[in-house]
């Protein structure tokens, strides 16, 4: 399937809020554990699709800032989730021409988990069949406020510099297009502190299918839906002659 964009702009970003793990485990009687291996497997499914829809960028919120306050035994295990897939599903990225970004803090990761990330960047940077975003330990409130503070230390140095400049430049999406369209899964229908600055004019479709359960057929829906909107940015609508 085109990607509905192509014709109009050089890139198709994709973001993801990876939302029903637990209720899938919950409704199947089964551990939170079991509904996060299974998440990561709809993560490495999904990315196989996006990549097969010509999407240039997926973004998948993974772990965000509020996770740390979950139970100490699910976010152990998460981390430890975390580890194998960086892994085991390195070398398929490779493979298959993906390149991995990661943003977010990464000073509240284990040390292991980092060098496992900066490795998984080093070897897949010159990748172009698509760009894998994982956001972890990441919030959309806590990267504005960074980026607005270093904006005002370097104007604090030279008071000629843009401050919109200096900001967007010290954001961690800096080098990303912003997302064209958000899916969140599960039913809900919020943006849970992601992505807030670049959302401004994203497109958000909310799928009631728990992430466990997201298929392709799920992305190649929302891409539909996605492509029978009118993006205007704020314009007023177009009428043909």
């Amino acid at each position: 399937m085109q990607n509905p964009d192509k014709k109009d702009k050089n890139t198709f970003h994709i973001a993801v809020i990876m939302d029903g793990n637990g209720r899938w485990a919950q409704k199947r009687g089964l551990p939170i554990t079991a509904g996060h291996k299974q998440g990561a497997e709809a993560a490495r499914r999904i990315v196989k699709a996006a990549a097969d829809e010509g999407v240039d960028y997926l973004t998948l919120f993974g772990f965000s800032a509020e996770n740390w306050n979950r139970p100490e035994s699910e976010v152990q295990e998460l981390m430890k989730l975390l580890r194998y897939y960086l892994r085991s599903e390195t070398a398929d990225l490779h493979k298959n021409g993906a390149r991995l970004r990661v943003i977010g803090n990464r000073t509240a990761l284990e040390s292991d988990i980092v060098e496992l990330i900066e490795n998984a960047e080093k070897l897949t940077a010159d990748n172009e069949k698509i760009t894998v975003v994982i956001a972890l330990n990441y919030g959309g409130r806590q990267e504005i406020l960074q980026a607005a503070k270093a904006a005002a230390e370097i104007m604090a140095k030279d008071d000629a510099t843009d401050f919109e400049q200096a900001f967007t430049a010290n954001m961690m999406t800096h080098d990303i297009p912003d997302p064209d369209m958000i899916i969140r899964t599960s039913g809900e229908k919020r943006i849970s502190n992601f992505l807030l600055w670049q959302s401004a004019y994203s497109e958000m479709v909310f799928s009631d299918v728990l992430w466990p359960d997201f298929k392709a057929e799920d992305l190649k829906a929302a891409i539909a839906e996605y492509g029978a909107r009118e993006r205007r940015f704020g314009a007023l609508k177009t009428t043909e002659a």
